[in-house]
Parts: C-alpha cells; structure tokens; sequence
C-alpha cells in the first residue's frame, strides 16, 4: 500500500478568549446577505452585531466590483424582488450612484433600447429572448451601481438601523454548546475574541461558520457553470470610447485580429462599458480565471496563485491595448478589485433543498420568503417565470441557533448557479434576519419560527409576497 504522507501538526494550548460584545442575534460576513441580515434584525428590535473581515461592506457587491443588481424583474417587466434591495437601489440612485432601465422600458422590445445593453455588452444582465414572443429581445429592470456609493450607503443603514459594526474582523469557528451556536470567535488586530449571541447568521459566502458547527453541507460544483469560477475584476479608465467603436466597426478584420491577438497573449478581449452617470470612457473586465477543473476557493494555495495570474493577465491586457488599439492611447487601470471574485462554493443541507424541479412549478410555499424571477431557462422560464424560495432553505438539518443568508443557501449547484446572485442574497439575509429576531422574541429556535409571523413582517418591509 502506499504510504500517506505525514502531516505535520501543533497543539494549540487552550487559553482564555476575552467575551467583547453580547447580543441577540450576531452576523458574520458583510455581504449582500449579511447586510441584509443585520439591517432587518436590528430595524426589527433584535440587539445585532455585524462583523466582517474587510474594511468595507457589500462583499461582491462592492469589494468583488460585481455591482451589478440583475434581475429584478421577470422577462414581461414584472418586477419582483422589492424589499431592502429596492431602498439601496433608491438611496443610491438620489446620490447619482444608481443607474436602471426607465420603468417604461422594463419589458420592451424596442430595438433602440435593446441594442444599447447588447453594445455595452450588458445583454447578459439586461436583455432576455422571450419564447412567448419568437424570440424577441426584451429588457429587464437590472440596475448597476457605484461600489464606492455602495459602500457608504451600507454603512449609514447599518449603523443607523442600530446595529453594532466591526469591520477588519474576520469571523473564522462557532462558539458550540453541543448541536447549538451560541456566538462566534473573530481574529482581528485586536487579537481572538468572541461576540455571544442567540441566534448566529452564517453570511460568510462560503460556509464557514456552519461548516466548522458540523452542519451538513453539499459542495459539489461542476466546472461547466460559472459557480464554479473565480474572477479577477478591474476597471480601465480615460478610455476613448468613441474613437475605439468606430475603429471595431470601420476595420472589423482588422479588429478580431487584435482580439485574436490578445487572447493568445492571455490578455482580456471582453469588457462591459460603463453605465453609471459621470464615468465617461470607462470599462469593466469581469475576467474569468477557469480552471481545467472547478475552483477551490477554500485553497489558501490556489487562491493565492489566481490573483497572481489575474493581476499579470490585468497588465497584459492594459499594456496592449495602449499599444495597439486605436481610443486606449491614454488609458490606465482606474482599479482592482480588493476581493477576488467568487461565484459559489459549500453549500447548506437545509429543511427544503431547491432542485431543478422547483424551476419547473409554480408552487408557492407557506414560508415563502422571496419570490423570484426565472430569467435563464428558455422555455421553461416561459412557462413558469417566478420561483417561490422557502425559508427553510435558511435552516440547517441539524444545528442550532444558526440560519445561513447568503449564495450558501440549501439548493442543488444547478439551481444555485441561477438564483445565488446579488438580489436574491439580499432577499434571503432580509429574511434571515426577521426570523433571527422573531425566534429571540419568542424564545424559540430559528426552525421553529411562526411562518404566518415571518410573512407579515416581511410584507410591512416591503418584500413582495404571495397573500398567505
């Protein structure tokens, strides 16, 4: 037999870990979930704590320069997701920092419309071919937003719903009474220390909180789908726009040939252009970093030997483009983003796990907490173009005092690659944290939170409910 490798190992010595904040419900990872979860616990009378490891909020959102808010309505124009994620798109759209279809857009087919997303190559996000009408083109409400607006305006509805924030902290086990959660240790510069609380959210991303609880978990991820990618984002600036559109469509040989060009050189070829009011010649690389196999974003390792190549791939790009592509002359790399993109990973065993066969119904649960738009699935969103989300799919088989509020959420790595976006996470921490201060309420445990109670709650947020 072979022999397996000796590892190495420490003992680390117990000591005593200083107790710096007690409270009803604790969030760990300020995220879209987390930011959700500690601004609808807090408004909701709960005392919250929100602790994340940045020095910012918004997680992908902001840090990951993934600010993009898709799919908010479904393929007609029907918007759907409302709740805490319409209040930011409206606090940040008063400051200049929010830019969105007109509502008498949502749905259009108009050629005009439509084909202002597909040349800022966004048609991803905003436009959709709907079977009920051919085929036709037809534009969502999607809306993108300023990641440094972004980042301000959670800080003021964090701190003004009356949460406790600490960032730079880094939320990293479970402090465990038995199957039961009862706080978290967090490293900071402050040293270890811990926050009690009585019910924890697990707004990590990743898992891991309810990973290090022991709570089942699924993290099956196929390469073919983006959940199972990593990006590096940047933004390129004093980009001549014009002047580099009309060079693509005056020399279009000449133009695939420079793509060619830098693709082969590992460069970036695709780019969205820049939306947002008052950022004048700039684009955004959402570049993709696929690996011959699915990423491990748990690998110290591999996530160290990605942002490497990401960055040097980032120059290449910039040096040939100024070199070689007519309107990039001046241009320079306005930013990178602080947090490599990630786009999925472990994945909670919760009461209810969403599969493929939830697309393809249209049943509504009766601890619906989201619904949905079905925007991706050709025929099948024709039919069905909503999912109703559970709340269930918040709550761990077997752990305690834990709900999890964030692309973490219980589903199979197919649905999650559809329904783990910006909004939905932001839905699904909304909720998390209502129920967290619900079950402090009642002194129960998150599981055995009244569905009935957790709806009308969510109703008086503005969260669009089916009547129950």
């Amino acid at each position: 037999m072979p022999k397996v490798p000796l590892v190495k190992t420490i003992t680390e010595p117990a000591r005593d870990i200083k107790v710096c904040r007690e409270a009803d419900v604790v969030v760990v990872g300020g995220g879209p979930g987390g930011i959700g979860s500690a601004i609808a616990a807090a408004r909701s009378g709960a005392k919250t704590v929100l602790i994340e490891r940045y020095g910012h909020l918004g997680g992908m959102a902001s840090g990951g320069l993934v600010n993009i808010f898709p799919n908010l309505s479904d393929i007609s124009g029907k918007q759907h997701i409302f709740g805490l994620n319409q209040e930011i798109i409206d606090r940040l759209a008063a400051r200049g920092g929010a830019f969105y279809p007109k509502k008498e857009h949502w749905g259009t087919t108009d050629r005009k419309i439509v084909d202002y997303y597909l040349n800022a190559n966004m048609g991803n996000f905003y436009v959709r071919k709907d079977p009920n009408l051919g085929g036709q083109e037809r534009v969502l409400y999607t809306a993108v937003v300023d990641p440094e607006m972004l980042k301000d305006e959670l800080n003021d509805m964090v701190l003004e719903a009356g949460s406790d924030l600490l960032l730079h902290s880094w939320g990293t086990r479970p402090i465990m009474d038995g199957d039961t959660v009862k706080g978290v240790f967090f490293e900071s510069k402050s040293g270890r220390q811990a926050i009690l609380g009585k019910v924890v959210i697990d707004a990590t991303g990743d898992g891991d909180i309810f990973v290090a609880a022991g709570a089942e978990f699924d993290s099956e991820l196929s390469n073919k789908r983006r959940t199972a990618w990593l990006a590096f984002t940047f933004w390129m600036t004093n980009v001549d726009i014009k002047k580099y559109e009309d060079f693509r469509d005056s020399q279009p040989e000449k133009h695939a040939e420079l793509t060619q060009e830098i693709t082969k050189l590992g460069g970036y070829a695709h780019y969205i252009k820049g939306i947002l009011d008052n950022q004048e010649g700039v684009l955004w690389y959402h570049s993709f970093q696929i690996q011959p196999e699915s990423s491990d974003t748990h690998d110290v390792e591999e996530l160290t030997r990605i942002d490497i190549r990401g960055r040097k791939r980032a120059l290449i790009t910039y040096e040939f483009l100024r070199k070689h592509v007519p309107g990039f002359e001046k241009c320079f790399i306005m930013q990178t983003a602080p947090q490599l993109g990630t786009q999925g990973g472990r994945r909670v065993i919760g009461e209810y796990i969403l599969t493929d066969e939830d697309m393809e119904t249209d049943e509504v649960h009766e601890d619906t907490i989201v619904v949905l738009a079905n925007n991706d699935n050709g025929e099948i969103s024709a039919r069905h173009p909503t999912i109703c989300i559970p709340y269930r799919c918040l709550v761990p088989v077997r752990v305690d005092g834990l709900l999890v509020a964030c692309r973490a959420y219980s589903s199979t790595d197919s649905v999650s690659q559809y329904f783990n976006i910006i909004p939905p996470c932001i839905a699904y921490g909304q909720a998390a944290g209502t129920a967290a201060a619900l079950a402090v309420d009642a002194g129960v445990q998150p599981r055995k939170v009244d569905y009935k109670a957790l709806h009308d709650n969510l109703v008086k947020q503005g969260v669009n409910l089916p009547v129950g």
